[in-house]
């Protein structure tokens, strides 16, 4: 196991872009159930009620959709302090820079993909007002009640050009460990899913089949239980949300789902992964083939067209 695994705590947030922020907006906070805690411009920092940092989503206003930064918080300063000097080894850093609301110093970077990322280690705790003040005190914040109750930012799936070349950097260079993977009958690596702790997985990469760099699949909050993912259907069918598939279960990782399209057009997962942790500190990497990913996921759904073309920012989709 690579020496630099646990450096990395957990996937910190995310900066979502959209060209419809009023009506993204409301799919957070009046569907997912997320409080606005602060405003920046033509951004809203929104948190999900139990995460324990400042913010969980930075919902920024752009001419297109997809994905402003993905933000990695480390486990510690001299942590933070050893994968800047591996990134900045690996030519894809960029330097320092003021993290914003709730964040102390903060380091950018690309994976070699072009996706902006982030690395920090300071870290504001979330202060919940008076109004949503939880019963609990080992609880971030008051459990809302409504809607779908996204608990948590869960993790973020990738496109890339090249999976394997993503995956090594993130190997390598942050100390993740790929748990599974998809092998093609060509021998290339169709998609990774990496842990950087006990979690099943926290970053996916997925081939792009359109060729292009940068680009969002999705990223995923955690719901506490699978009939909280069948709620969230009834609720997104009730208010005109693009369901693309599920609910269902995961062949790989064996994550129950649902996968939908936000106003902006950026994919979002709910997922409830279970009781499902990777604790063996020898963890083999499973591998599936293609005859396996025929076989659709656990229960026989097979997966849809639009999971493999659609990505943001949109690019056309030539035949594959």
């Amino acid at each position: 196991m690579n020496d630099a695994f646990h450096d990395v705590a957990h996937l910190g947030h995310v900066e979502l872009l959209t060209p419809e922020f009023e009506k993204s907006l409301w799919f957070f906070t009046e569907l997912l159930a997320m409080r606005e805690v602060s405003r920046d411009g033509d951004s809203a920092y929104l948190h999900a009620w139990d995460d324990y940092e400042h913010h969980t989503i930075k919902l920024t206003a752009s001419p297109t959709s997809g994905v402003g930064k993905v933000a990695l918080r480390a486990s510690s300063e001299a942590a933070l302090q050893r994968r800047v000097a591996a990134i900045e080894a690996s030519g894809h850093g960029i330097g320092w820079h003021d993290g914003g609301p709730g964040l102390g110093p903060t380091y950018a970077f690309t994976d070699p993909d072009g996706h902006p990322m982030d690395i920090y280690f300071e870290s504001e705790w979330h202060v919940p007002s008076d109004e949503s003040r939880p019963a609990l005190k080992n609880q971030a914040d008051r459990f809302p009640g409504v809607g779908v109750n996204a608990r948590r930012l869960d993790h973020v799936n990738f496109l890339a050009a090249d999976v394997a070349l993503n995956g090594n950097f993130t190997a390598e260079t942050l100390g993740g460990r790929a748990t599974e993977q998809i092998r093609l009958n060509s021998g290339k690596l169709g998609a990774q899913w990496f842990t950087f702790t006990n979690k099943s997985y926290d970053l996916v990469y997925s081939e792009d089949w359109t060729g292009s760099n940068g680009r969002l699949h999705h990223i995923a909050f955690a719901t506490d239980t699978r009939e909280d993912i069948l709620k969230a259907a009834d609720i997104f069918l009730e208010n005109g949300i693009h369901i693309e598939s599920g609910p269902h279960k995961h062949a790989i990782q064996q994550t129950f789902f649902l996968y939908v399209y936000e106003p902006g057009g950026n994919r979002i997962e709910l997922c409830n992964s279970g009781a499902r942790m990777i604790l063996a500190p020898d963890w083999k990497t499973v591998e599936w083939t293609e005859a396996d990913r025929a076989k659709g996921q656990a229960w026989g759904m097979k997966t849809i067209e639009t999971f493999h073309t659609h990505g943001t920012p949109p690019v056309a989709v030539p035949a594959h």
